[in-house]
């Protein structure tokens, strides 16, 4: 095993166990900082992927405009230390995870992968970031993007202010 592999699934597991915090933890605050914790791992495996551009994309967007989001409605919430109170809707919810669960395992057991045998050679950030910003025409879809979350976070401050 190389070294690459070892922080792989050093990645992995980190990943997993702050999913699973993410879902478990009473607490909504810690909750969204294992939702970070979570979305910092899944930025790390693509870094050990040779995927450095859809790293920083992870950690700008992601860890960045979404975490920060969820930690400002939090926040700006009463009564956060409670928690999402019990109801009747946990079997059927537990179901329902298990359905998807079992389709999404059906579809990549069922997939037939190509796999690189080799890394790739140029840089890939410089290609894509090309393609994103220049010939491809993408530039205006993100910008659109940034003032959907702009709208939202002002929406949310609107929603939670005093009167």
């Amino acid at each position: 095993m190389t070294g690459v592999d070892i922080a792989f699934w050093i990645l992995a597991v980190v990943s997993v166990v702050a999913a699973v915090l993410v879902v478990a933890v009473r607490d909504v605050f810690r909750a969204a900082l294992s939702l970070i914790l979570c979305l910092l791992a899944a930025a790390g495996i693509y870094i050990t992927l040779s995927a450095d551009f859809v790293a920083a994309v992870q950690v700008l967007i992601y860890v960045g405009a979404i975490s920060i989001l969820i930690i400002l409605a939090v926040v700006l919430t009463r009564d956060v230390q409670r928690g999402s109170l019990t109801n009747r809707l946990k079997v059927p919810a537990i179901i329902v995870a298990l359905l998807f669960f079992g389709a999404g395992a059906y579809a990549v057991l069922n997939t037939p992968w190509q796999v690189a045998r080799k890394a790739p050679i140029e840089p890939t950030t410089g290609a894509l970031a090309g393609r994103l910003f220049g010939e491809g025409g993408y530039l205006l879809s993100i910008e659109i993007a940034a003032v959907l979350l702009l709208a939202a976070i002002i929406g949310a401050i609107v929603l939670v202010r005093e009167k």
